[in-house]
């Protein structure tokens, strides 16, 4: 996602770096790069017109020509101007009531059904809610068998019917969520080929029924600029709050996101950011802004450790390392920490940088966390706590019980080896980094 904005908008500030002031003639050349840049990323025209004209505007402003570094204020237009873009400011959901009613509503094939999960999923993490999913699509095959999956794998209660009226549906599922003290609604709506007056009608009706707290549209970004006229087909049958873009993750470029928001005025709320039912993320366009323009987003990786690692163990493991005697037990326990983060190749992207040090085209293989657990489990706790007694006989072990070689095993205690000379340097203070 971005990457090859990203690259474009560097290119961009490079050829400003080498002035010692913004003239016509320069920030023309840059605003080429720019301008392309969008076009690329399938920003929708409109506002690649006016956003490079605002930009070159200000960049020709008093602010750029007193400034001794104009790539710097450069760089921060562009910053300000695509957060006007996207909207300044995260737009929370609404859960004021209780039970707080979400409807989500798309065209068939957008992931809604799927996003109806992990937003369950997201907030009953986040804010604390208890949810309950309301299966009202009954026209497409299946649709209620993948939502009660979906359900069944997240432990969390789906509301159906038999019958194939989705308003009575609807307000059934919303009164036995208040007989039985849910405080959060999610109802999964159907959804066509394509925005139609029939779909609109029977939206309109639920709406009108269960008076929901928030009506969110479900899009794929990879549909690209259709998705604007998508929101507004279905902006003007129903007040929609906000959206989810799905498919975040993939090969989209991005340009809709960047679209969305300044030409219908609905905010983005969430976006998909992996198949699983935890890769939903908050919307916030400071972060993404922060991706686009590569400066990263740790705050984001912040918030994922926090979210999965435990604090004591955490705390435990630090003080171990800072004493130098951390064992192979930690080390499992540390693999197990770090599976929970999902695909490392994702987190890595986010880190400052992450284009130019070539961690963008990583690809990490889960498979040697599996080989790396299944050899020290294979060990016996007294192997763990003590790996210099692990010999040739005790490795051959380890290697059947593991399926892995001896030569694998070989490699994993040289590199635990390695770890604890490092380790012992930090805490005799003699460690120095290679650079």
């Amino acid at each position: 996602m971005f990457e090859n904005l990203t690259e474009k908008l560097e290119n961009a500030i490079s050829k400003i770096k080498g002035y010692g002031k913004i003239t016509e003639d320069n920030i023309s050349d840059a605003m080429r790069e720019v301008r392309l840049a969008l076009l690329e990323a399938d920003v929708n025209y409109k506002v690649v017109k006016e956003f490079t004209n605002k930009v070159k505007e200000k960049a020709l402003g008093e602010e750029v020509k007193k400034s001794l570094k104009p790539s710097d204020v450069f760089l921060k237009i562009l910053k300000d101007e695509l957060l006007n873009l996207l909207g300044e400011d995260k737009t929370d959901i609404d859960l004021s009531s209780n039970p707080s009613i979400i409807m989500l509503v798309g065209l068939q094939g957008s992931g809604k059904t799927t996003s109806i999960g992990k937003l369950a999923n997201l907030l009953r993490k986040k804010k604390n809610k208890k949810p309950i999913l309301i299966a009202c699509d009954v026209y497409r095959p299946a649709a209620i068998d993948q939502l009660n999956t979906i359900g069944k794998e997240l432990g969390i209660e789906v509301y159906s019917e038999d019958k194939k009226n989705p308003i009575e549906i609807a307000s059934n599922g919303v009164n036995y969520a208040k007989e039985n003290n849910y405080d959060l609604v999610l109802i999964d709506t159907a959804g066509r080929l394509h925005v139609d007056e029939e779909l609109m009608n029977e939206l309109k009706n639920i709406k009108e029924k269960i008076n929901p707290n928030e009506i969110i549209l479900v899009i794929d970004a990879m549909i690209g600029q259709d998705a604007i006229n998508v929101i507004n087909g279905f902006n003007e049958a129903l007040p929609i709050t906000g959206t989810i873009l799905t498919k975040m993750d993939g090969d989209t470029k991005g340009g809709v996101a960047l679209s969305l928001r300044h030409l219908t005025g609905v905010p983005i709320k969430y976006i998909g950011t992996s198949e699983k039912l935890d890769g939903l993320d908050v919307f916030n366009p400071e972060r993404m802004v922060s991706r686009i323009l590569g400066n990263g987003d740790i705050m984001s990786i912040i918030e994922k450790a926090e979210s999965v690692i435990d604090e004591k163990d955490a705390i435990s493991t630090v003080k171990k390392i800072q004493s130098g005697k951390m064992d192979l037990e930690d080390f499992l326990s540390q693999l197990k920490q770090i599976k929970k983060l999902g695909p490392l190749e994702n987190l890595l992207k986010l880190l400052p940088g992450a284009r130019k040090m070539g961690l963008n085209n990583i690809s990490i293989d889960p498979k040697q966390f599996s080989s790396l657990e299944a050899i020290i489990s294979s060990m016996t706790i007294k192997e763990r706590k003590h790996p210099d007694i692990i010999k040739s006989s005790r490795k051959q072990r380890i290697a059947l019980g593991s399926g892995t070689s001896v030569q694998e095993v070989n490699k994993l205690l040289n590199q635990f080896e390695q770890m604890q000379k490092m380790m012992k340097m930090m805490k005799n203070g003699n460690f120095k980094m290679p650079f």
